[in-house]
Order: C-alpha cells, then sequence, then structure tokens
C-alpha cells in the first residue's frame, strides 16, 4: 500500500490491512512480546481509540492476541487472573469491558 492511500483510507480500512499484514508476517510464535512488538500491530495501537471496536470485532469473530494493543489504548485490564492464558476467556472479559463501555462494533 502506498503512503498516499493510506493517508486517504479510514481508520478501518487501515485496521484491516494492518490486520492481515500482522497475520501474515508474524509467524509461529508463542511470544506475546514479539506478536506485540510487530510493526503492523504497533500501527494498529497507534490508531488509538477509534481502534478499540474493530479490535473487540476482530476478538469476537476470531480470539488473537489483542489484549496487548487494547490494554495499551484503554489503559484498562478487565482479564481476571485465572483467566490469563485463555484465550477465549481473556476475548470474553474485554467483550464484556466493550459492552460495560457502551461500545458496538
Amino acid at each position: 500500500m502506498s503512503a498516499t492511500h493510506a493517508v486517504k483510507s479510514t481508520p478501518e480500512e487501515r485496521f484491516r490491512i494492518l490486520v492481515q499484514q500482522w497475520k501474515q508476517s508474524r509467524g509461529p510464535t508463542s511470544s506475546t512480546t514479539q506478536l506485540a512488538m510487530h510493526p503492523a500491530y504497533q500501527q494498529i495501537i497507534g490508531l488509538g481509540a477509534p481502534a478499540v471496536p474493530l479490535l473487540l470485532r476482530e476478538l469476537q469473530r476470531e480470539p488473537d492476541h489483542w489484549f496487548w494493543a487494547l490494554k495499551a489504548i484503554t489503559g484498562e485490564d478487565p482479564v481476571p487472573e485465572e483467566s490469563r492464558g485463555k484465550l477465549r476467556h481473556m476475548a470474553d472479559a474485554w467483550l464484556q469491558w466493550g459492552r460495560a463501555h457502551g461500545l458496538s462494533w
């Protein structure tokens, strides 16, 4: 994608492109740090608050490691200790958080 197209795209379009880049190039890794430090993931964090409902939609559609981004953007962490490491439980905690904060996705 050209820099001109990136500037003209909506946050949702940019988000979709970045998700695709992240998923295609991250490879098999279990390191949350490596996943979160990926350039596309960092750009998703850089989208700020508009990315939160998009991330929640992704979590609802297909749970993945979006928790670092959500915490970085919102400053919150609704995942209870007993759910840590359980992708579906962590996703559910964030989806409940989003609903409690009046977000729709």
